[in-house]
């Protein structure tokens, strides 16, 4: 992991996804241009104490500054506020927010915020989220109002405050909030988005490394040293309880935790009918039926019924 950008260490959480390096270098360069302005008026401040102090200015000038060194100065900010923005901060938005990755080449998960909870919602196998209606949920139980019926809702899967993801693949997330604006905040993974109630918002991102063992669940949770999914905004009177955690896993760890969590699968409806009976002294198939050719008519089998003549009878 880098500990410093651009020379400057940050004391920033771990970097974990494909796009933390970007903006943390970016910080980076915000800060130096920070101490370059700070310095350069520091030291403009010290001049004009010593320059226009009151034992060589015994008078008041009414004639102003002559010079252009504040105008080259302030056009000097200007120049440099642009660079950062039209070379650094604009690519990296329009990165983050403009080229959303297709579905099939993502991981697509749907969160859902609520005070004070993270309501995570997963396709499952079929890679299609199940239908989902208002008046069916239950606190606790169907928090995200689950349609099971819905054929395409039978293998998602659901979880409160924990969000799961594998390793070097692109996550897609839609995130929603059922009441008021949240935050969804992921340090590691230098992922930030408001979730505004109405609004479905398309957030992505790349995970580059797997959760560390002591950040990993359940483990990390007594330590409270899990990777944490925050809410950055006052969400209420409780926001503090506002707390999930998420977890990246190596491939095969992500499909075990998938298939450890999915739904049993629902009994039928309709009972199977039972296997017909092969006729008598025919051998039976794999269904039941007879096997052609197998049964000459006489040798086991019921005996043929007689076929009457044609014609009329003779008197």
């Amino acid at each position: 992991m880098q500990t410093t950008h651009y020379g400057l260490p940050l004391g920033l959480p771990e970097e974990a996804s494909a796009h933390a390096l970007q903006l943390d270098n970016l910080t980076a360069l915000v800060h130096w241009f920070m101490a370059v302005l700070f310095v350069g008026w520091g030291i403009f401040f010290v001049y004009t104490l010593i320059r226009f102090r009151k034992g060589r200015n015994p008078v008041a000038s009414y004639e102003g500054a002559k010079g252009h060194f504040s105008t080259y100065g302030e056009a000097g900010v200007v120049l440099i506020e642009v660079i950062l923005l039209v070379a650094f901060a604009v690519p990296i938005w329009a990165n983050r927010v403009n080229a959303i990755p297709p579905e099939q080449e993502a991981v697509k998960v749907r969160v859902v915020a609520e005070q004070f909870a993270w309501n995570v919602h997963y396709p499952g196998a079929d890679g299609v989220f199940g239908r989902t209606d208002p008046k069916l949920i239950q606190a606790g139980m169907n928090p995200l109002g689950l349609d099971r019926t819905d054929p395409a809702a039978a293998d998602d899967v659901t979880t409160i405050n924990q969000l799961h993801l594998p390793v070097n693949r692109k996550a897609l997330i839609y995130l929603s909030s059922k009441d008021v604006i949240h935050s969804f905040f992921l340090p590691q993974m230098r992922v930030k988005q408001d979730a505004i109630p109405g609004m479905t918002i398309p957030i992505w991102f790349e995970p580059t490394k797997v959760t560390p063992a002591e950040n990993s669940l359940p483990a990390c949770a007594v330590g409270m040293k899990c990777w944490e999914i925050a809410c950055a905004q006052l969400c209420g009177i409780t926001h503090y309880r506002m707390r999930g955690y998420y977890q990246i896993h190596d491939e095969a760890g992500y499909n075990e935790w998938l298939a450890q969590n999915a739904p049993a699968p629902q009994p039928s409806a309709v009972a199977p009918l039972p296997t017909p009976p092969a006729p008598t002294g025919e051998p039976a198939t794999a269904t039941g039926a007879a096997i052609p050719g197998q049964n000459p008519a006489g040798d086991g089998g019921p005996a043929p019924t007689p076929t009457p003549p044609s014609g009329g009878q003779n008197h």
